[in-house]
């Protein structure tokens, strides 16, 4: 019989239910980032499907009966034709390892895996292509052992100050890894550059940006979700298991700092899972106690900035001057920056 993938309308209540329910059958949920659907149909029942969230081919699954049938070259083929069309040539599937030989028989390479998710891309590029030009564009010495930070910085502020300055005065060279993926309030470009200037005067410190391979919807969707689900484990191993694995051997990185974690679950998690993973590659985690406001009124934070914008509903300068630099607050006072506050004033949770 010859199979066709039809596309499924997005906007279409009744045909999402139908894949939904169908993913229920494989534990898999209908994420809300996903921008294009096809499914497979026999007898006007759906018996395949496969998604797609930018260059992320997800919620892949195939009814039992149908496994081995070549259905699921049919799949990425149509889910292949919307990336070209829309000019992506290199993707990421995030599935489980029951997958994992499916996958790599039509081409796809394993990045890393876990228990319960297998992390595989195609296409041109890849991670090791990506640490070859991060490492040409900021000139990183591999010979030279390295701390390296990830920060999302949302915005900068001067916990993430303090963290930097702890890392810079006891490390010979510091890698400074900012998150790049855009799901936060303030824009990948605009934190990327509230970094740079907030360390500007810290010589042997890095900035970077983060790319695809460090706290991304591919390596760990949790993080921007902000869910402590049961796949929370596997995501925050997922991503310090590419960061050991991958980032750690490349650039001779031989310590993490991070701040401890009383607030957030899944950075906490996160955290765990770093200790745990890094330490099998010799590869020593250091967490420092966050930094108190001056006001004694507990630790500053990101999200006190954010909460502080919301509060007031203006801009107050006396009250950010505790918590952030002045170059960041110089943003947050310009144009580009007030825009920015309206949406966090406007929203209904600081993301």
């Amino acid at each position: 019989m010859n199979y066709l993938a039809e596309r499924i309308h997005l906007r279409n209540p009744s045909e999402i239910d139908e894949v939904k329910n169908f993913l229920k059958k494989f534990q898999l949920d209908f994420e809300n980032d996903i921008d294009y659907t096809v499914a497979i149909r026999e007898r006007g029942q759906i018996i395949a499907t496969c998604s797609k969230a930018k260059d992320i081919l997800k919620c892949f699954a195939i009814d039992s009966s149908m496994q081995g049938t070549g259905i699921t070259n049919i799949l990425l083929k149509a889910v292949q034709d919307k990336l070209f069309e829309e000019s992506i040539f290199h993707s990421f599937i995030f599935t489980k390892p029951v997958y994992e030989s499916i996958f790599t028989s039509l081409g796809y390479k394993v990045v890393e895996k876990v228990d319960k998710v297998v992390l595989l891309e195609g296409g041109i590029g890849g991670i090791n292509k990506e640490l070859e030009k991060m490492s040409s564009e900021f000139s990183i010495d591999s010979h030279r052992p390295k701390t390296a930070l990830v920060m999302n910085c949302n915005p900068f502020t001067l916990g993430h100050r303090y963290l930097v300055e702890e890392a810079s005065n006891t490390s010979e060279e510091v890698l400074l890894f900012v998150v790049e993926e855009n799901k936060s309030l303030f824009p990948f470009e605009v934190r990327y550059n509230l970094v740079k200037k907030g360390v500007s005067d810290l010589k042997n410190v890095k900035v970077i940006p983060g790319g695809k391979y460090i706290i991304s919807s591919a390596t760990f969707p949790a993080y921007f979700l902000r869910e402590a689900g049961e796949f929370l484990e596997a995501y925050t191993t997922l991503d310090a298991k590419i960061f050991a694995n991958y980032f750690c051997k490349k650039f001779n990185i031989t310590q993490r700092v991070v701040g401890d974690e009383p607030y957030c679950q899944v950075t906490n998690a996160y955290n765990e899972a770093l200790s745990k993973t890094l330490e099998k590659y010799g590869v020593t985690l250091k967490t420092i106690k966050r930094k108190e406001g001056a006001d004694k009124t507990g630790f500053i934070s990101a999200s006190k900035v954010r909460e502080s914008l919301k509060k007031n509903g203006a801009i107050d300068e006396k009250e950010l001057s505790k918590l952030i630099p002045q170059s960041t607050l110089e943003f947050i006072q310009s144009k580009e920056g007030k825009e920015i506050v309206e949406k966090i004033i406007s929203s209904h949770t600081p993301h």
